[in-house]
């Protein structure tokens, strides 16, 4: 059943992902306000990788708004989007293969949840995905596919029926972001060849 908790996590979800997309830095607040509305949610359903990264959520969210509203010198934004290096995409490899296991044996240790390792994947993916999103790199938007994707599959199990439908939206705005971001970039490049 849904509660008004998850609906309000679920609509500023949705408008937190747009100002992403959008590359408006107000859809940090809003991913602060989601964060914590989910984490009771997810409690409540004993996913608590995923409740627990709702608070990791708020403090690398607070990071990201800051990473976005920072400025040089001539008043340009500090960072804009840009695309991993081969090092880059390594090091985001290796950050998954080593958060997941550690996760899942956290939450199996330690909680009484019954999906330790689907709970973990998706949690260890989102935090690698979330500080992509900070340092504006366009492929963050391939790691919310595989996180969202990964996720309707365990809100399902655990009949969080609206969630889903929230993470499946989620992974189709992952693919207009990736599309969107890609466009910023090329238009970047031209108008520094211009």
């Amino acid at each position: 059943m849904m509660s008004p908790v998850e609906i309000a996590g679920f609509v500023l979800g949705l408008a937190m992902v747009v100002c992403n997309i959008q590359q408006w830095h107000w859809g940090w607040p809003l991913s602060i306000a989601s964060a914590i509305l989910y984490f009771f949610v997810f409690k409540d359903s004993l996913l608590y990788g995923e409740a627990g990264l709702q608070l990791v959520f708020v403090a690398i969210s607070l990071w990201g708004w800051w990473q976005w509203l920072r400025r040089t010198d001539d008043a340009q934004a500090a960072i804009a989007v840009q695309r991993l290096s081969w090092r880059g995409w390594g090091v985001v490899l290796v950050c998954s293969a080593a958060l997941w296991p550690a996760l899942a044996v956290l939450l199996q240790r330690f909680t009484d949840s019954d999906v330790a390792w689907w709970d973990a994947l998706p949690t260890a993916l989102s935090l690698v995905g979330q500080v992509l999103l900070g340092r504006k790199y366009l492929e963050n938007w391939l790691v919310w596919v595989v996180v969202n994707a990964i996720s309707v599959a365990l809100f399902a199990h655990k009949g969080l029926w609206l969630t889903c439908v929230l993470y499946a939206l989620f992974t189709a705005m992952s693919l207009w972001g990736w599309r969107s971001w890609r466009r910023s970039l090329a238009l970047e490049a031209a108008e520094s060849l211009a």
